[in-house]
Protein backbone atom coordinates (compact mmCIF):
# COMPACT_ATOMS: atom_id res chain seq x y z
CA UNK A 1 0.00 0.00 0.00
CA UNK A 2 1.27 3.53 -0.99
CA UNK A 3 1.47 5.74 2.08
CA UNK A 4 0.89 9.23 2.21
CA UNK A 5 4.50 10.59 2.20
CA UNK A 6 5.24 8.89 -1.14
CA UNK A 7 2.31 10.50 -2.88
CA UNK A 8 3.17 13.97 -1.54
CA UNK A 9 7.27 13.50 -2.07
CA UNK A 10 6.21 11.88 -6.11
CA UNK A 11 4.06 14.92 -6.70
CA UNK A 12 6.83 17.47 -4.93
CA UNK A 13 9.23 15.34 -7.82
CA UNK A 14 6.79 15.64 -10.78
CA UNK A 15 5.99 19.36 -10.37
CA UNK A 16 9.62 19.97 -9.55
CA UNK A 17 10.45 18.02 -12.66
CA UNK A 18 8.10 19.59 -14.76
CA UNK A 19 9.02 22.73 -13.80
CA UNK A 20 12.76 22.23 -14.94
CA UNK A 21 11.94 20.76 -17.99
CA UNK A 22 9.68 24.10 -18.57
CA UNK A 23 11.97 26.55 -17.74
CA UNK A 24 15.05 25.26 -20.02
CA UNK A 25 12.46 25.61 -23.20
CA UNK A 26 13.15 28.36 -25.86
CA UNK A 27 9.90 29.87 -26.11
CA UNK A 28 8.50 32.67 -23.37
CA UNK A 29 5.13 30.51 -22.13
CA UNK A 30 6.63 27.24 -21.36
CA UNK A 31 9.39 29.68 -19.20
CA UNK A 32 6.78 31.08 -17.12
CA UNK A 33 4.76 27.83 -16.80
CA UNK A 34 7.86 26.08 -15.57
CA UNK A 35 8.26 29.04 -13.38
CA UNK A 36 4.63 28.25 -11.83
CA UNK A 37 5.29 25.01 -11.60
CA UNK A 38 8.73 25.29 -9.48
CA UNK A 39 6.79 27.66 -7.13
CA UNK A 40 3.76 25.04 -6.60
CA UNK A 41 6.57 22.80 -5.78
CA UNK A 42 8.13 24.74 -3.13
CA UNK A 43 4.70 25.60 -1.84
CA UNK A 44 3.69 22.20 -1.21
CA UNK A 45 7.04 21.36 0.17
CA UNK A 46 6.86 23.42 2.77
CA UNK A 47 3.49 23.14 3.76
CA UNK A 48 4.78 18.93 4.02
CA UNK A 49 7.43 19.83 6.09
CA UNK A 50 5.46 22.09 8.45
CA UNK A 51 3.93 18.19 10.09
CA UNK A 52 0.31 19.63 9.98
CA UNK A 53 -2.03 18.08 12.46
CA UNK A 54 -5.78 17.94 11.93
CA UNK A 55 -8.00 19.09 14.92
CA UNK A 56 -5.71 21.30 16.56
CA UNK A 57 -5.35 24.94 16.95
CA UNK A 58 -3.18 26.79 15.80
CA UNK A 59 -2.56 28.87 19.04
CA UNK A 60 -1.05 27.70 21.86
CA UNK A 61 -3.90 26.92 24.44
CA UNK A 62 -4.00 25.24 27.88
CA UNK A 63 -6.93 23.37 27.28
CA UNK A 64 -6.01 21.75 24.30
CA UNK A 65 -4.19 18.78 24.02
CA UNK A 66 -1.81 20.35 21.30
CA UNK A 67 -1.15 22.68 19.20
CA UNK A 68 -0.01 22.56 15.65
CA UNK A 69 2.48 24.87 14.07
CA UNK A 70 0.69 28.24 12.04
CA UNK A 71 4.52 29.29 10.73
CA UNK A 72 4.69 26.51 7.96
CA UNK A 73 0.76 27.91 6.85
CA UNK A 74 1.89 31.74 6.60
CA UNK A 75 4.93 30.78 4.66
CA UNK A 76 3.14 29.15 2.24
CA UNK A 77 0.68 32.20 2.05
CA UNK A 78 3.38 34.71 1.76
CA UNK A 79 5.22 32.91 -1.28
CA UNK A 80 1.62 32.30 -2.32
CA UNK A 81 1.53 36.01 -2.85
CA UNK A 82 5.29 36.59 -3.86
CA UNK A 83 5.21 33.91 -6.69
CA UNK A 84 1.83 35.92 -7.94
CA UNK A 85 3.62 39.29 -8.37
CA UNK A 86 6.66 37.59 -9.65
CA UNK A 87 4.12 35.49 -12.61
CA UNK A 88 2.54 38.74 -13.52
CA UNK A 89 6.37 40.41 -14.43
CA UNK A 90 7.66 37.83 -16.21
CA UNK A 91 3.86 37.93 -18.36
CA UNK A 92 4.68 41.83 -18.84
CA UNK A 93 8.54 41.11 -19.48
CA UNK A 94 7.50 38.23 -22.29
CA UNK A 95 4.81 40.10 -23.72
CA UNK A 96 7.24 43.99 -23.94
CA UNK A 97 10.27 41.49 -25.46
CA UNK A 98 7.09 40.01 -28.24
CA UNK A 99 6.30 43.04 -28.96
CA UNK A 100 9.94 44.31 -29.32
CA UNK A 101 11.23 42.08 -30.75
CA UNK A 102 8.34 39.99 -32.99
CA UNK A 103 9.17 36.68 -31.23
CA UNK A 104 8.52 35.00 -28.31
CA UNK A 105 11.61 33.55 -27.78
CA UNK A 106 13.89 33.81 -24.55
CA UNK A 107 17.24 35.24 -25.89
CA UNK A 108 15.11 37.87 -27.53
CA UNK A 109 15.79 37.03 -31.40
CA UNK A 110 12.91 36.85 -33.39
CA UNK A 111 11.56 33.82 -34.93
CA UNK A 112 12.59 34.41 -38.89
CA UNK A 113 16.23 35.00 -37.19
CA UNK A 114 17.69 31.42 -35.65
CA UNK A 115 16.00 28.33 -36.06
CA UNK A 116 12.35 27.25 -35.03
Amino acid sequence: MISLEFLVASAIAVLTAAGVYLVLRRRTFPVVLGVAFLSYAINVFLFAMGRLLIDRPPLYDKAAQGHTDPLPQALVLTAIVISFGMTALVVVLALRSYLETGGDRVDGTSDADGEP
